[in-house]
């Protein structure tokens, strides 16, 4: 089996699929874009791997598929307790539904909101602006989190795949200066610092 991963190594897409990977105890080979991001629009990466201009692309052997969530959904059901006994998507149903409904709050909420933070960062201050307070604010997703997490290590109770899918852009947010929204939640704060000591992202990403 060679798992080859299409993507860049600071896209958080592409980081959220190899975070899901060696998690999982899996060898891959990543693989960027020759062109870099500006080819993912060519008429020939639309039409062979995504239809949107995106990444990652995952291909295992012949298979291929696309869309971080959903690769990371497709890695966990097929190799799942056969390198190592991390479970991201337990096996009881209902367990399963909760750690899926976390996935969703994470896509819906927590995942744009954080992702205003970080971009603001990024473009607003290449232009030589200020980051606008308002957006800024948008870390108030951080309460609902907060109390999500009372009483708890992880998301659900258990580390699992929605913890893991929020890796990526609450790196981004603290390595962007604003690390201080985490650190103002008791909860959220000792969430992340448990996160970023897992083996699989020491090893691969550092901490921040």
């Amino acid at each position: 089996m060679t798992i080859r991963l299409i993507g860049f190594g600071n896209s958080i897409c592409t980081l959220r699929v190899i975070l899901c990977i060696k998690e999982l105890g899996l060898s891959y080979k990543l693989t960027p874009h020759a062109g870099g991001y500006a080819a993912l629009k060519d008429k020939d990466y639309l039409a062979n791997e995504h239809p949107f201009g995106k990444v990652p692309v995952l291909y295992d052997d012949d298979f291929k598929i696309t869309e971080s969530r959903a690769i990371c959904r497709y890695l966990v059901s097929k190799h799942q307790s056969k390198h190592n006994d991390t479970i991201l998507i337990p096996d009881d149903v209902h367990q399963a539904g909760l750690v899926e409904q976390q996935i969703s709050y994470g896509s819906s909420y927590y995942s744009p909101s954080v992702e205003k933070i970080v971009m603001q960062e990024v473009y607003e201050k290449v232009k030589g602006k200020t980051p606008d307070p308002v957006v800024i604010n948008q870390g108030q997703v951080l309460n609902v989190y907060d109390k999500f997490l009372e009483g708890k290590e992880y998301l659900n109770g258990k580390f699992s795949l929605a913890d893991l899918i929020l890796c990526p852009i609450t790196h981004y947010a603290h390595i962007a200066n604003h690390s201080d929204l985490w650190d103002k939640k008791p909860n959220v704060k000792k969430w992340w610092d448990r996160l970023k000591n897992r083996d699989a992202w020491k090893k691969n990403f550092g901490s921040c």
